[in-house]
Order: structure tokens, then sequence, then C-alpha cells
């Protein structure tokens, strides 16, 4: 530890300094966890201890001191975003006016329960200080299943301002407001202009961006303020934000494309305004849903949001009577004013109803909203008594449905995009409403730490080198080793590759032939390829084929790591041909272990045969508390003969709806002698537990095992039409709640 050398030139202004102000202050730039410490000891009012530039790695920081409303004690990094704290490291301060600036947490994990704590112990917690322009990426524990946070803040009148926190990876909330002592509630803190930026959906509950509360103190008041702040694809579940307490203001934030709800879980008095939720059209982005009383939700902007159920754009749900604080509070004296919804597809009223959530809304009004779209032209649902909602002055387009008698008047359909980018309805009907100017209240760049640039890390297939592979033996192995992310591998027609090593996927990837002749592919190891943490896999137009497979129980042709992976992963097959899997009882295609999650796989136009287990495991995650393994499964275009098992089978147990998926998409496909295999447990011969969204389509069964269902919670979407059953047992159900049209029995 030094302090900062005074030149020879600045010695005299030092000496009038020193003599006009005894409360000299000073800078100390420390290189090592040592020097840390014990400049901490020493930090007085207005002081600035330095962080040099650097790894520091395997450090737990704590940071105490007493600065003055006008003499905060800083801690910095020597430059902003050239201090990298990785390894197994942390960060907690606590004491008065103390600022915490330019850190970067990166090519970790935290040792504990959180990143960054605004408390030192149970009892020193941080007041009136702040976090600004500091960056947390990836910091992320390698177990997809252990639980953290990235910030918890503490005490009170603190402001988290211009921060990025982007690509949390493990289960728990990136940001929380936690409120578990007297000395964190009323607290009055100010969360703005910060960058959230892309989290993976989780497959689970616990992937929430941020939450203020919890349920056990949910209506005791917060009053925070959560402004001028940007959600840029934050996809870990259904609550992008989880508002778990009362008296907190939401207003000016915007929404990018994010999978999921503002949702006011918990707590009274909430203010949601002015802020915009631009969806574009992607699955599963929604807007808002109001729970609980004295509710406001006014003048907010939402644009092609498509989630339905709890994930609607606008949403007001139905109550537990006399709900404990962990459940559901009615909506009662709320409002949902002054909103304008763009092209967004559902709209739910009482939603949840069932027979413990049985109180609908009241005292409640849903006015002078403008509510335009060509893409789903019923977007009310109604699912219990509205008469305690107080309809008056919307507007909805002409050539739309609506099950509501009064409060609407109609209007044709007319959108343009405005000066700003944004789409608007006609200009007399903003006015009308006195919306005011349609304008992002922030944008992307004016968020966040203003050194980390925003870059999206996704790597697409092919979008890398094409590197042509020989055949021969353990040429393939070789050429992953060498190849690069979105590198092509190109085999040739024909050729005969024999794998006697694990073929591990460390990044995205494609193996592929061209058009013609199909290479062949064996292996001497029980898998012939591995999806590692990071890796994603693209096959198109080969054969794997099981001669050369050794005898053991539970081979597969590909499968993920056997340890968890905090990276999903896809898989895409196309135009493939599988053979022969049959050297023991339980062959698999593709086997997915627990901890491990696929934000897609398809298989597309492939032929599969004589295989002695399933083509897709996918039942794993047994805990029974709403994970899963997929988000997106497809079967399109294929043929299906001789499985012993399923052609798929996927489990998501449990009664949890914190998540969207799975979605499972069946279309045009041929099932020959699948599912009658003596050892095969379910006698089915495709089997989903638990799928929120299954489309069955124009797809044959002969002399198959039946297809079974098992129909949980959130009200899943099941319908199966145009198919035909020849030799095959009807469908297998626990219940009725599934849509069929036009089977065939033969």
């Amino acid at each position: 530890m030094f302090k900062l050398p005074l030149t020879k030139v600045s010695q005299r202004v030092f000496l009038l300094l020193l003599l006009a102000c005894p409360l000299f202050s000073y800078a100390q730039v420390v290189n090592n966890i040592e020097q840390f410490n014990q400049a901490v000891k020493t930090l007085a009012p207005g002081d600035t201890l330095v962080m040099a530039n650097g790894v520091w790695r395997d450090v737990e920081l704590v940071f105490k001191g007493k600065g003055h409303k006008n003499k905060p004690i800083k801690l910095k990094a020597q430059t902003p975003g050239k201090v990298i704290i990785s390894g197994q490291s942390n960060l907690s301060f606590s004491g008065e006016y103390l600022v915490v600036e330019g850190l970067v947490f990166k090519d970790g994990y935290t040792p504990t329960g959180e990143v960054i704590a605004f408390r030192t112990s149970l009892d020193d917690l941080a007041n009136h200080s702040r976090l600004t322009n500091v960056v947390v990426d990836d910091f992320s524990h390698p177990e997809r299943q252990l639980s953290d946070l990235w910030v918890a803040v503490y005490g009170k009148n603190n402001r988290i301002d211009h921060n990025t926190f982007v690509n949390k990876r493990n289960r728990g909330v990136t940001f929380a407001v936690r409120m578990n002592s007297e000395g964190s509630r009323k607290n009055n803190h100010i969360i703005e202009y910060n960058y959230f930026g892309p989290r993976q959906v989780l497959g689970a509950n616990g992937g929430e961006t941020l939450r203020i509360g919890t349920s056990h103190y949910s209506r005791e008041y917060a009053n925070t303020l959560v402004q001028y702040n940007y959600f840029d694809r934050t996809n870990g579940e259904h609550e992008i934000i989880s508002n778990k307490s009362s008296g907190n203001t939401f207003r000016g934030n915007v929404f990018y494309e994010a999978q999921g709800t503002l949702t006011m879980r918990h707590g009274h008095y909430t203010r949601v305004e002015n802020n915009y939720f631009l969806g574009n059209r992607k699955p599963n982005t929604g807007g808002i849903r109001i729970i609980n009383e004295h509710q406001t939700v006014n003048n907010n902007y939402l644009y092609g949001l498509t989630g339905h159920r709890f994930r609607g754009a606008l949403v007001i749900m139905n109550g537990v009577p006399n709900s404990p604080p962990n459940r559901y509070d009615p909506v009662i004296e709320s409002t949902m004013n002054n909103n304008i919804v763009i092209d967004s597809d559902y709209i739910q009223l009482c939603a949840g109803a069932d027979a413990e959530r049985s109180a609908p809304p009241s005292s409640t009004e849903m006015q002078n909203n403008i509510i335009m779209g060509k893409h789903n032209l019923s977007p009310f649902t109604v699912f219990d008594d509205i008469s305690g909602i107080s309809f008056k002055g919307n507007v909805l387009n002409k050539d739309a449905s609506n099950p509501i008698q009064s409060g609407f008047s109609s209007e044709p359909y007319s959108v343009r995009e405005n000066q700003h980018g944004l789409r608007v309805p006609a200009q007399k009907l903003i006015d009308k409403i006195a919306f005011g100017e349609v304008k992002l209240p922030v944008t992307k760049a004016e968020t966040g730490a203003n050194f980390y640039p925003k870059q999206d890390r996704h790597v697409a297939f092919q979008s890398g080198q094409t590197l042509l592979v020989k055949a021969g033996t353990d040429t393939l192995v070789s050429a992953l080793n060498r190849s690069q992310p979105g590198d092509t591998l190109v085999l040739e027609n024909g050729g005969e590759y024999l794998l006697t090593r694990f073929a591990n996927i460390q990044h995205p990837v494609t193996i592929m032939a061209k058009a013609g002749e199909k290479p062949i592919i064996r292996s001497e190891k029980p898998s012939f390829i591995v999806i590692e943490n990071g890796g994603a896999l693209e096959v198109e137009n080969l054969w794997f084929d099981g001669a050369e497979s050794p005898d053991y129980k539970g081979n597969s042709v590909i499968r993920t790591s056997r340890y968890s992976m905090n990276i999903n992963y896809a898989l895409s097959v196309r135009n493939v041909k599988v053979t022969d899997l049959n050297v023991n009882g339980f062959f698999y295609f593709f086997k997915a272990h627990p901890g491990t999650f696929a934000d897609y796989i398809e298989i597309l136009d492939s032929e599969m045969v004589n295989i002695t287990g399933a083509i897709l495991q996918l039942n794993k995650e047994t805990d029974d508390l709403g994970v899963y393994s997929v988000e997106n499964l497809t079967l399109s275009g294929n043929t299906f003969k001789d499985i012993k098992e399923e052609v798929a089978t996927v489990y998501r147990g449990g009664t949890d709806e914190s998540t969207f998926g799975p979605m499972v998409t069946v279309n045009n496909n041929r099932l020959i002698n699948v599912g009658k295999g003596s050892t095969h447990r379910s006698g089915a011969s495709m089997y989903f537990h638990g799928v929120q969204k299954l489309h069955i389509a124009n797809t044959e069964w002969d002399n198959s095992a039946p297809l079974e269902l098992y129909l949980t919670n959130g009200e899943p979407i099941t319908l199966i039409e145009d198919i035909q059953l020849k030799n095959t047992p009807k469908i297998r159900a626990n219940n009725t709640g599934y849509q069929l049209n036009n089977v065939t029995y033969k």
C-alpha cells in the first residue's frame, strides 16, 4: 500500500491545502488482498481506496467505513473495467456514505450466497451508499441448481445505478432487495439506469431478474424506486420482476424481448407507470400481472407480446380468500388504466381461478386502455366473475371479439410506426387518454457500466469456418479438437468414420455431409458424442450405426455431460439415419442427464430403425419441483421403426407455475412397431408428463404402443389432431384436459 505521490510542481499547492483543510483526504492504491484489508482500517471520510489494475483472484473483499454525505468513502478501480475479480470471490460492505465503482466480476463465482452484499454481518448494514459502474458477467456457480444472488441490497437509502448484470446461468435471483430486518425495511432504495442483460431460460423456479422482498415480509413496506433500467432478454422464468413487498414504484423501465412479466406477486400499493414492453412477437414475452390490493398500472406501452395465461400482456389474477402471505391476496381497489397495447395476444382476467384461488377482483378499474391487435382477434380471456372490475373508455379494434359487454368502443385497426420507431395507434386515440408522447423513457445505451460493451455472445451454427474431414479412425475427433465456435465439419460422402474415443462437443459446431450418400459413423465407446458445458450440436445428412459399440447397458449415440451444465445447449438433427442400436437392451439415441437444459432439440426428416432404448430420453429431472430438461422439442417428418422404448419421454413434475415449458411439436411422423419392448417400463410409444404446450398432428402409429399423456398444473394446452392409429391402442391420459380432433382408428 502507498499514498499517491505528489509531484514537485504540486507541493506548494499541497501545503496550502493542508493548512486550509486539516482533514485532507487521500487516495490509496492497493495491490493485493493483504494491502486491501490493512487499508480499510485506516479509511476516513473523503478517502478513496483504489484497487490496482489486474486480476484479483479468490478474494473476499470486506469494505467498511463511515463517510459523510459530502465526503463519502470510495472503493474504486484504478481504471474502470481493468480490475477483474475472479475465482471464488465476493464483496461485502457496510457503514455510511460508501461508494463502490468500476469493478468487474467475471470468470468465477461467489463461495457464499451473495456476490455483492450491502452488509458485512447480520447487523452491519450499508446505508446511504452507492454501487455504480460495476459489472457482474457470468459470475455463475458451475452447479446449475445451486442458488446464489448477484446483488443483495440491505440497509436504507442506497442507490444502485449504471451497473451491468449479464449472463447469470445458475439458479437464484440476479438482484434482490432484502428485508429480513427492521434496518432494511422502508428502505427508500433507488435502482436506476442499470442494464440487466440476457439471462437464459433456467427451466426451474428461481430465475427472477429482480426481486424486492419475500413472501414472509410481503406486507411490510420497502418503498423502493426502480426506474430507467433496461431488461434485455431476461428470460430466466416467468417473473422477470417479482415484487414481494409494499409501496414500491416501477417507472420508465424498458423490457426488450423478455420472456415473462413484471409481477406484483405479493405486497400492496405498488405503482407501475410509463414502462415499455417490447416483445417483438417473440415467444412467451409478457407484460404486467396484478395480484393484491391497491395496485396501480397506468400509462404503460406494450407491443408484440405473445405470452398467455400468467404471461399475458395485461393480467389480473384471482386470489385466495383470507390468503396466507405466501399465496395470492385478492385484487382489491386496483387500476389498470391508460395503457397502450399493440399486437399483443392475451389479456387475462381472473387468471388462475381454481378451487383455491376463488376470490375474483373487486373495486378495480380497467379504463381508457387502447388495445389494437391483428394476430389474435380474441384477446380477452375471462376465467371467473368480472363484475368487480369497472370497464370504461377502453378501445378495441373492430374486428376483434370481446366477451365484455360494456366499457369498450370499437375503432378500425390502424397502427403506424412513429418517429421513434414504435408502433402506435391513431394520434386521436392517444390524445384521448392523455398518454403523452410514445417514446422510450430510456435507451439501452444510457444504461449499464459505461466502459463495458453490450455484446451478444450467441454463436450461431455455421457462422465460422468450414473444415473438411477425411474418413478414417478418430479423424472426426481430431477435427473437433481443432474446431472453433460456429465451425462446420464436412464429412466425405460415403466415407466411414470410426471413433475410438469420445467426440466431445465444447462449443457450437456443425457436423454434416453435402447432399448425396451419407457418411457412416460408428463408435467403440459407450457414447459416440458428448455435449459438454458450452457445447451445442447440429448434425445433418449423416448415418450413425451401432455395429462397433460395446455391450454396455445405457449406450447412447449422443448424450449430455454427466455433470451439471450451467450453459444451455441446443441439438439439431436433420436428415439423419440411425440403425442397429441393439448390442444390449438399453441403447438410446440421445440422453439428457440431470442438471442440463436444452433451449431446443429438434429431429427433422430422419429415419431411425432397430433401437433397443428410446430415441429421446428427457425424463431424469424427477424431483417434482417444476424442473425439466428441454424448453422446445420438435419432431417433424421422421420415420421411427422397431424402437423398443419411446420415441420421446419428456418429464416435468411438480406443481410449480414459474416456468413456460416444455413446449413440444410432433408433426408428420410415422411410428412403426414402437414402444413394445419386453423390458419397456412405461409401455408407451411417446410419453409426455407435465408438458405445458403440446401439439401433435399428421402423425401415424402402426402396430405400436399408445401415446400417453400426464397433464398437470398450469392449464397446459394440448392439441392432438389429424392422427391415425393402426393396430395401436387409444391414447392413455390421466384426465381429459386435452383437445382431440380427427383421429382415425384402423
